[in-house]
């Protein structure tokens, strides 16, 4: 899988879960929807993206954006 199919996934979530916790729980959490859309809107703009910096770390993120679960073997 490549690293913006996974961001999108996690992004679309987000937004899902703080949209059903506002409705059911408090208004507050749509304040989890509002963070996503602000984090997407910047990471196009900046290239910043915390999760590739975390997977890149956890060497699950290769230079050509493909994500291994779990991390490489030793080969690889």
């Amino acid at each position: 899988m490549k690293i913006e199919a996974l961001i999108r996934i996690m992004a679309g979530s987000m937004v899902l879960v703080g949209l059903g916790l506002g409705h059911f729980l408090s208004p507050w959490w749509l304040l989890l929807s509002v963070f996503a859309a602000v984090n997407l809107i910047q990471s196009a703009f900046t290239g910043f993206c915390p999760p590739s910096i975390v997977l890149s770390k956890l060497g699950w993120l290769d230079e050509r954006g493909v994500i291994h679960w779990g991390g490489r073997g030793p080969n690889g």
